[in-house]
């Protein structure tokens, strides 16, 4: 196995053989992987080695195939972390297989429409520009992950699932402890898992005996569709609590927080986005592309045979779909190791949406798994970055961008902090 880079060990990096690029990942092994290892394999952070696919058409063939499945509950199968992880809960959607998918993901999918997320966007305008506002007003040099990014989401997730804004450092401390995988050990993991569910249940009492009258959120709805239609199990019901609040307020924030170090790290890029806010919906597909929500990948198991363009896996192999290889694929985006705010730009279907983006890069998924979300945390992250270029075209960073520290051992990879300063 190879050592780790400097970079590797000052970020505290858990992937020795894709460590990440100078400003945290992506990796730049992702390029000779996709060149002539499209299915070589690949150490987990739980030390688990199994095969990685990489290529984009590849990705998207496994992502959408029958064959393709999320229980890897079975004696022997791979892990990202060790200990207890995600893949363990059999009551998670992420963890089900269709019908059983199928059923859950129709409870959710109204809620999260483009036409019901727009209209949350006055409301997720009004929490950004507040948020914007003590950025703004601060003295010196602020934190904008502490300020901002997380906030933003968090804020937006209580609202839409009708979840106390005060129990925000509770599911915070749960989330981060759930998603570590060297910092926390597989006992600690357990426990925030148990912590974080009790407090789920909590929720769901606590809507249950709520007055008739009391304005309709995400959790009631899901509460209905448990009581009265009997359409799922109440650990069903309770796993779905705890994993929208759990991505709900995340993902999105580590993605603002790698946006935002992406285009302020380079001074020409922030300053084309502040000059032109029409390209931020296109900045957004490019940030996705380029520093995808999430970590490095997923797990699936295939149930037969499939033939890819680099080989072949077979029926019951486990594989790793490195998602972030797959959005630099040079076969699909050219230069795919440019960051460039314009890159989709020219990509509007006629009603103005980015449809050439949406259906490229890889960061929500493909196939049934697309991301339920996806939709919401568009809307959230076109808000955000807008807001910035907007309100606060002078944003730098206080410091150099590699001197930023990185939670490099978790599954979701985010800068731990980001200062900036407001030059006005």
């Amino acid at each position: 196995m190879p050592p780790k880079s400097e970079t590797a060990d000052r970020l505290g990096w858990a992937w020795p053989e894709l460590p990440p690029g100078e400003l945290g990942p992506p990796s730049p092994r992702f390029a000779a992987r996709l060149a002539t290892a499209p299915l070589a394999p690949v150490t987990l952070p739980s030390g688990d080695r199994i095969r990685a696919v990489v290529r984009h058409e590849d990705l998207r063939t496994v992502l959408a195939h029958s064959a393709a499945s999320r229980d890897l509950r079975y004696e022997g199968a791979p892990r990202l972390t060790k200990g207890m992880s995600l893949e363990d809960n059999p009551t998670s959607i992420l963890n089900m297989d269709p019908p059983e998918h199928t059923r859950l993901r129709r409870i959710l999918s109204g809620t999260f429409t483009p036409r019901q997320i727009e209209g949350w966007r006055p409301r997720v305008h009004e929490i950004t520009a507040g948020l914007i506002d003590g950025v703004a007003a601060a003295p010196g040099p602020v934190d904008l992950v502490e300020a901002f990014a997380f906030p933003l989401p968090s804020l937006v997730i209580c609202e839409l699932m009708g979840v106390p804004v005060e129990d925000q450092p509770r599911f915070r401390h749960w989330t981060e402890v759930f998603l570590s995988t060297a910092d926390a050990s597989g006992e600690d993991r357990m426990a925030a898992a148990m912590e974080f569910a009790g407090y789920a249940a909590e929720l769901v009492a606590a809507h249950r005996g709520r007055p008739g009258d009391a304005p309709e959120d995400l959790i009631d709805v899901l509460v209905r569709a448990r009581d009265e239609d009997d359409r799922l199990s109440e650990d069903e019901l309770v796993a779905l609590v705890l994993g929208l609040i759990l991505a709900g307020h995340e993902t999105t924030a580590s993605q603002i927080s790698r946006g935002a170090l992406r285009l302020l790290s380079h001074p020409e890029r922030w300053a084309a986005l502040a000059a032109d806010p029409e390209l931020v919906p296109a900045a957004v597909e490019e940030i996705l592309r380029y520093d995808g929500p999430g970590g490095y990948g997923v797990l699936r198991r295939m149930t037969e045979r499939v033939e890819l363009s680099g080989g072949a896996v077979e029926a019951g192999e486990a594989v790793f779909l490195m998602l972030p290889a797959g959005n630099l694929d040079p076969e699909v985006f050219p230069e795919p190791e440019r960051f460039d705010v314009a890159r989709f730009a020219g990509e509007r279907a006629p009603d103005g949406s980015l449809e050439g983006a949406r259906r490229h890069h890889l960061s929500f998924g493909h196939g049934p798994h697309y991301c339920l979300g996806a939709n919401l945390a568009r809307m959230e992250l076109q808000e955000a970055f807008g807001a910035l270029a907007t309100r606060l075209p002078g944003l730098s960073l206080a410091g150099p961008a590699t001197a930023v520290p990185w939670v490099g051992e978790a599954v979701i990879h985010r800068p731990v902090e980001l200062p900036v300063v407001v030059r006005r």
